[in-house]
């Protein structure tokens, strides 16, 4: 059973109906029963990385969710503020990252980026993937839906399993062993990111 963890901080029915569409068993976790009898774990985030982080912390999951990930090796997938809390800290805020994937969650460079609106980088853009089986069947014409305006910055490029450009090259999604972070919501971008979540529920 995939469980998504509602800590107040993600878009919890829109994942729920793509697994519906899927076919896919997958459950709204807001207990600790529910997260101990997950095979997968959605950790979703929308907000700044502080609000998410502190959300996470009082919401009494943080200790059986890392139990899961850290200790079980239960994949888990992050989801856009959901991946960046996995870096070790943001400039966003002050408060401290999971530090499960080594690397600071930045702020975009708008003296590089030519669009009008600069940030949030908002809508509709292409990722660069590379060799993961979480993106299996998607290539660098596969679009996806991103709202951000903070980039995950890795220590490690192995860490990287594809990029997109925003008046930079930046990581939208990453690997480390059993734990997969996406920057953009899968959840919003139809069938691209159906395929993601099925792929997500067949590692």
């Amino acid at each position: 059973m995939i469980a998504i963890i509602n800590y107040g901080c993600g878009n919890i029915n829109a994942f729920i109906n793509a697994f519906k569409r899927l076919n896919i068993p997958a459950v709204v976790a807001e207990t600790i029963d529910q997260v101990e009898g997950a095979s997968k774990i959605i950790l979703p985030g929308v907000g700044s990385f502080d609000y998410v982080m502190k959300s996470f912390n009082i919401s009494g999951l943080r200790e059986i969710v890392e139990k899961k990930v850290v200790e079980d090796k239960v994949n888990v997938l992050g989801v856009c503020a959901g991946m960046q809390i996995f870096s070790d800290s943001s400039e966003e805020g002050n408060e401290k990252g999971l530090g499960w994937i080594k690397g600071v969650t930045r702020l975009f460079d708008t003296s590089k980026i030519k669009d009008i609106t600069k940030l949030p980088h908002m809508g509709w853009n292409t990722i660069r993937p590379h060799k993961s089986s979480l993106l299996k069947g998607l290539n660098n014409h596969s679009r996806f839906y991103f709202v951000h305006s903070y980039f995950f910055d890795n220590y490690f490029d192995e860490n990287i399993i594809s990029t997109t450009d925003y008046g930079i090259t930046f990581t939208s999604a990453v690997n480390n062993e059993n734990i997969y972070g996406v920057q953009f919501h899968p959840e919003k971008s139809h069938q691209n990111g159906l395929t993601l979540l099925k792929n997500f529920s067949e590692l």
